[in-house]
């Protein structure tokens, strides 16, 4: 922390003595110019995922009403790098930030109340969610629904016709794992309502440890195509990148991609789970800077975005399904918001220890989970 300050005064310092040496008087607070930086968790906005999904949120905001925007990545993946990424923007002008993924549970609990005039966005995460942590006015929390999302993921690939699905998911976090189990159940509803045996649906199941794209996921996926599965949920960030060329160098053989709308980035798409990143991104600064009600309606407050408020979803229009339509899909989104079907959002509810190693039990049909090599 004293090295923190210390170095704030050390720039204080330099801006005053460029300001005196120029003759040009320091700005009134009100004149302050207002900046959006979003600051990349692993993998940069480019990643064709969360970094990128919510980086196109600041650009279409900024665009739109001609505020500066930037992004900055950071480093290295750890709170001390994340911090210094913040403190970079902060001392760049920075008025907001927006943060995507629960790495930055830590550093915003830090910051918040160094930087109170500062608004930041925190996507998927919550600085309550560490110890002694605090959510402050200047900080708006959002989560998904990954559960519903993934729910709708599972049950359109088996009514499109697919009985050997894989799931391979990045770091078994929590968000993950309520991806992972939301594809269960949604291929169990659906089993069920094709009348389907016990057992008919297979979901090869693997956590690779890590969002990166590397040959050993690829590998991997590779490995799960050769034995039979036909379509893989590839729920990591870069990690769909591997599980794309896998797809690719195979025959017949789809991917799920997830976050964003993954259609353009390989014709072995067939879907993705997304989270609306963008939308709710735009959603907050929209009422930092046009409704002027986040101190109302935002800051200090942390929700969770579900089908309810259009926060997740299948996009439909992009989707390369052989026989399932929009209109199936209304209905059984439809269902969702009513409640007349419910998807269980309790991680270990199935079985799962973080490294898919027991069976997973649905509440009506059983889909045989597979964990990878067993």
């Amino acid at each position: 922390m004293f090295k923190r300050i210390m170095g704030f005064l050390l720039v204080a310092l330099a801006v005053f003595t460029l300001a005196a040496c120029d003759g040009t008087p320091d700005p009134k607070p009100e004149e302050k110019k207002d900046k959006i930086v979003l600051i990349t968790d692993k993998g940069g906005i480019d990643d064709k995922s969360f970094n990128q999904g919510s980086y196109e949120g600041v650009k279409a905001f900024g665009d739109a009403n001609n505020i500066p925007y930037a992004y900055l990545k950071p480093a290295d993946a750890t709170n001390e790098d994340y911090i210094a990424a913040i403190e970079q923007a902060v001392g760049d002008g920075a008025t907001v930030i927006v943060t995507p993924g629960y790495l930055f549970e830590g550093p915003i609990n830090v910051v918040q109340k160094d930087f109170p005039d500062v608004k930041f966005i925190l996507l998927d995460g919550s600085p309550t969610n560490v110890e002694n942590g605090s959510l402050e006015s200047n900080v708006y929390s959002v989560f998904y629904a990954e559960e519903q999302t993934g729910f709708l993921a599972g049950y359109a690939a088996v009514k499109d016709g697919f009985r050997k699905l894989g799931f391979m998911g990045g770091i078994a976090v929590p968000a993950v794992q309520r991806f992972g189990h939301g594809f269960v159940q949604g291929a169990a509803v659906a089993a069920e309502e094709l009348g389907l045996a016990d057992n008919s649906v297979t979901i090869d199941y693997l956590y690779t440890g890590d969002f990166k794209a590397t040959p050993e996921v690829q590998a991997m996926a590779a490995s799960f195509y050769q034995n039979g599965v036909e379509v893989i949920f590839a729920c990591g960030g870069a990690v769909g990148q591997s599980v794309m060329a896998a797809a690719a160098a195979s025959t017949d053989k789809w991917v799920i991609g997830v976050d964003v709308d993954q259609s353009a980035d390989s014709p072995t798409v067939i879907t993705s789970s997304t989270k609306e990143l963008a939308i709710s991104v735009q959603q907050a600064l929209k009422a930092i800077f046009i409704d002027k009600n986040w101190a109302t309606d935002f800051g200090g407050k942390s929700v969770v975005l579900d089908v309810t408020k259009d926060g997740v979803g299948l996009p439909m229009a992009n989707s390369r399904f052989r026989t399932f339509n929009l209109e199936a899909y209304n209905v059984i989104y439809g269902k969702l918001v009513d409640g007349t079907v419910l998807v269980s959002d309790v991680i270990g509810e199935f079985g799962d220890d973080g490294n898919a190693a027991k069976q997973f039990e649905t509440t009506k049909v059983k889909v045989t989970v597979v964990p990878f090599g067993a």
